[in-house]
């Protein structure tokens, strides 16, 4: 406990100067998530309090960041979809699935994986995170201008029929339930469809013009549209948020500017009676818990969502981990990767069950705190205690930003969030890989795949493909190289190891020797099953050096029996030369050694084999020896 508050002047600085630089950004992610502002900042107070509290890494500030917003409004609104556009009816299962990616987090953490997690590729994270700034950006455009296609009448009148067949459906689908058989009963399902009003008509003609205009390709479809129905006071709010928060940096680092723009702006447009769009009310009081979560719960809502919540939880490991040694090169400290990972998970579960949207370690907010003296576990508690007291004591005022205001914050979000650095080394980038005649970089291609599919289709699918071309990719190159390096050639054409210089000259045609120098898996399995037929029928023996062939996969496995059943069928003797631990386990357990190889032929040293060699070829060697 005297640790905790060891540095508490320092801590609470940085606590409350974080708090600050969090509370525009949670609320703008809150609207952008599809939940509302309170979504965001009842996340931004939970994760920064418990992540911090639990967490591994003493200085980490935590909340709702890009990546996880952008991905988080997928599961929004395909859940809000299936359930007709009612917020309140999806929320149960929507909180269910961000509550389980908590919950895999400290799974993550527990069993020791957090290690792992810096093992994905960079392209697919560099992609990934680019195509996150084009989402925000494309799809801020629509609420800069003012344009929200739910109150468009005339661009909702054109679902109405879509609406009705819907709403049909849906009839049709409670009577199927019910037992009820339409063909042989037609006045309950026009009972049924008498009741439904024409209210609810347009609720669904909307929810469905919403969802039409989401997302990249939704915005540009009707970007046209929002064009001709341009509001130009919430432009010009937007533009002058964004203005102000590039303009006011340069002016000064020491307050943020994001806040800054937050105040003034909204201060102007409130001020002067401005007819602006404000955000939806903060409900007043503390958070309180959704206990649907529990008492409504069904893994068949969940069921298709598990992936995803499964993305959301490797998303908040990789963005967290990669704040924490941002931390640790400030603080010259070392993180607990999986202390962190638990800590993570524990404060998006508990955001999750209070209604909070997920969030991860924000790097920004963490270089805010360090610099403003935070050193300890408390600066992330104090952050989290700080957002509270806004809420309680500011939540009405919160509620009359405009929306135009947070949708500008967004667009600088988006652009500071793409990795420019990935995009200024594309055409630097090795070219790997042929395509015909066309020479192209294998880290770009994958890099583009997972950006434009993350922003034109579905970001936990991208992510999931770039990680299975880039795995592909890696296995291909492994295995090339290590094809590359251990050729099946005699002794004279391949050049020989330094223990191999006493090599009687008179045996090399008689005697091969083959070098595997990297791993035997699947992705080099093909060139070495050539072995076998480039041996010639003089050879009496092989000598297989498995010195630097540290690890042998069940392809490989198989591979190697292949080619010793076919040299054993041409009568000639095998001999392996210092076989590590795990490939000679693998090949007792199924029976090679000592079927296929005698143990008499397992040999530690190239020496001893040498001996063996001359030895029991004596016969061929007194022969070939000048009399």
């Amino acid at each position: 406990m005297s640790k905790l508050f060891s540095n508490f002047k320092g801590d609470l600085f940085g606590g409350v100067t974080a708090g600050i630089v969090a509370l525009p950004l949670a609320l703008a992610f809150g609207v952008s998530s599809g939940l509302g502002p309170s979504a965001g900042i009842y996340g931004a107070i939970f994760i920064s309090f418990f992540a911090a509290l639990f967490g591994g890494t003493n200085t980490q500030i935590s909340g709702p960041t890009a990546p996880m917003t952008a991905v988080s409004m997928v599961v929004i609104a395909g859940i809000i979809a299936v359930n007709d556009g009612n917020v309140a009816k999806a929320l149960p299962a929507i909180l269910s699935v961000f509550l389980l990616a908590g919950i895999m987090q400290i799974g993550l953490g527990a069993l020791g994986l957090g290690k792992y997690i810096k093992y994905i590729p960079y392209p697919v994270v560099s992609g990934f995170m680019t195509a996150i700034g084009v989402i925000i950006i494309v799809t801020q455009v629509l609420p800069s201008v003012g344009y929200y296609p739910k109150e468009d009448e005339t661009y909702v009148q054109e679902f109405k029929p879509e609406a009705e067949e819907l709403i049909l459906e849906n009839i049709l689908r409670e009577e199927a339930g019910e037992g009820i058989l339409v063909l042989e009963d037609f006045k309950e399902t026009i009972s049924r469809a008498s009741k439904t009003t024409e209210n609810d008509i347009l609720d669904e003609a909307k929810t469905l013009a919403a969802k039409e205009a989401s997302g990249v390709i939704g915005t540009i479809k009707v970007l046209p549209r929002a064009l001709q129905n341009i509001s130009w006071l919430e432009l010009v709010l937007a533009l002058a948020t964004i203005i102000i928060i590039y303009g006011f940096k340069r002016i000064t680092m020491a307050i943020p500017s994001t806040l800054v723009a937050l105040l003034v702006v909204s201060g102007v447009a409130y001020g002067f009676g401005l007819p602006y769009r404000p955000i939806e009310e903060i409900p007043q009081g503390l958070p309180v818990p959704n206990l649907e979560i529990f008492t409504g719960f069904s893994l068949g809502k969940i069921t298709p969502y598990i992936f995803t919540a499964l993305t959301l939880a490797l998303l908040g490991a990789i963005d967290s981990l990669l704040t924490s040694v941002v931390a640790d090169n400030m603080t010259k400290t070392k993180h607990s990767p999986n202390k962190e990972l638990v800590g993570q998970g524990i404060g998006n579960s508990v955001a999750a069950i209070f209604g909070g949207i997920p969030g991860a370690g924000a790097t920004i907010r963490t270089v805010v705190n360090i610099n403003a003296g935070g050193k300890t576990r408390l600066s992330g508690m104090l952050a989290g205690v700080m957002l509270l007291v806004v809420l309680l004591a500011l939540g009405p005022v919160a509620s009359q930003i405009p929306a135009s205001v947070l949708a500008g914050i967004l667009v600088t979000v988006g652009i500071g969030v793409m990795d420019y650095k990935g995009l200024r080394a594309i055409p630097s980038l090795p070219r790997d890989l042929s395509v015909g005649p066309i020479k192209l970089s294998s880290e770009v291609i994958i890099m583009l795949i997972v950006m434009v599919l993350s922003s034109i289709w579905n970001l936990v699918y991208a992510v999931g493909i770039g990680l299975v071309i880039a795995s592909l990719m890696f296995m291909k190159k492994m295995g090339d190289l290590t094809a590359e390096r251990s050729d099946v050639k005699s002794l004279i054409k391949e050049k020989s190891w330094a223990d191999e210089s006493e090599f009687p000259m008179e045996l090399k045609e008689k005697v091969f020797i083959k070098h595997i120098k990297g791993p035997l898996f699947f992705g080099s399995t093909s060139d070495f099953q050539q072995l076998a037929s480039q041996i010639p029928s003089s050879a009496s023996s092989v000598i297989i050096r498995m010195d630097r062939m540290q690890y042998i996969d069940q392809s490989g496995l198989y591979a190697l029996e292949d080619v010793l059943v076919d040299l054993k069928k041409q009568d000639i003797n095998v001999l392996l030369v210092d076989v590590p631990d795990q490939p000679k386990y693998m090949m007792e357990r199924i029976d090679i050694i000592p079927d296929l190889v005698p143990r008499e032929h397992l040999f530690p040293t190239f020496d001893e084999c040498l001996t063996w060699i001359k030895n029991n070829i004596r016969e061929e060697y007194a022969a070939l020896e000048p009399k």
